[in-house]
């Protein structure tokens, strides 16, 4: 792990055990749910459903990534521009990535057909651990590698210090929400699956 990684990953777990994000160990090989220094609770920075939209002053998404799919073909990010994107961050350990991902297997056969797509992209985590996880949780939509570019996706979209982190990304490419784990959490209570679906059903239809 870089330096500034894991100094921002130290100084993280503290805010991060707080919301109750799941958080790993550090970046030396995590094994399954043991590596989780957090209970599989969650937060948002994201505003609610009814208000859902693009800020004005959105910034640019970073699609300068080429990535690993399950395959070991490789994926361009930037072949995706012009749908809108739920770009997320998980890792197979994470407690509260497998809440949202029942959801987002939804969403994705529903909305794809308009446009929409589900890029999912592992870190701090062993890929070899994803094909499995993946196909248990019958996960329809591209699981990606992340872990070789850990460093470059954090200077994008970090700082990464708890997982699970999502975007919502519009057609034209900018990042309008984000989630640092779960959306909705309340009085310390995790969400339901139904919750989750419904808060970014509602980002994704604003942006459709």
């Amino acid at each position: 792990m870089r330096k500034g990684l894991m100094i921002g990953a130290v100084a993280g777990v503290a805010v991060a055990v707080a919301m109750g994000i799941a958080v790993p160990r550090m970046r030396t090989a995590p094994k399954a749910a043991e590596t989780q220094t957090a209970k599989a609770l969650g937060t948002t920075t994201a505003k609610a459903p009814d208000t859902a939209s693009c800020p004005a002053d959105a910034k640019p998404a970073n699609f300068n990534f080429t990535l690993k799919d399950l395959e070991g073909k490789e994926v361009k990010l930037a072949d995706y521009k012009g749908k809108v994107i739920l770009l997320d961050f998980w890792a197979t350990w994470c407690g509260p990535c497998k809440i949202e991902i029942p959801a987002f297997i939804e969403l994705y056969t529903k909305y794809k057909p308009q446009g929409f797509e589900v890029v999912s992209v592992v870190l701090l985590d062993r890929f070899v651990n994803a094909k499995p996880f993946a196909e248990k949780m019958k996960m329809n939509y591209p699981v990606l590698d992340g872990d070789p570019q850990q460093d470059k996706i954090d200077d994008a979209y970090g700082p990464l210090f708890g997982l699970p982190m999502s975007f919502m990304i519009s057609r034209d490419g900018r990042v309008c929400q984000k989630h640092l784990g779960l959306p909705a959490m309340k009085d310390g209570t995790e969400p339901d699956e139904k919750t989750v679906k419904d808060i970014f059903e509602a980002e994704i239809k604003a942006l459709l």
